[in-house]
């Protein structure tokens, strides 16, 4: 359940990281004018589906099933032999 919590956080640190990094692109394209147009949607489409893209995976691992009762099934066998 640990090693959960780590992936999570970790998962949440890099989010947090790109976001910042995303939303600084937007304003810098904004603020470039025309030229940069394509740019510019691209990071705000990012923006949009990157936390979506996140809540996803980390909602993945928080339902991940099979991991431990496939552990509980090993430590079971361990004993019995």
């Amino acid at each position: 359940m640990k090693e959960r919590t780590k992936a999570r956080q970790i998962l949440a640190l890099i989010g947090v990281i790109a976001l910042t990094l995303l939303y600084l692109a937007t304003v810098i394209f904004a603020a470039l004018g025309k030229d940069f147009m394509n740019w510019l949607m691209a990071a705000v489409a990012v923006t949009i589906f990157l936390p979506v893209i996140l809540w996803i995976f980390s909602y993945l691992q928080k339902h991940k099933k099979g991991d431990d009762e496939l552990e509980l099934f090993r430590n079971l066998k361990k004993k019995d032999s």
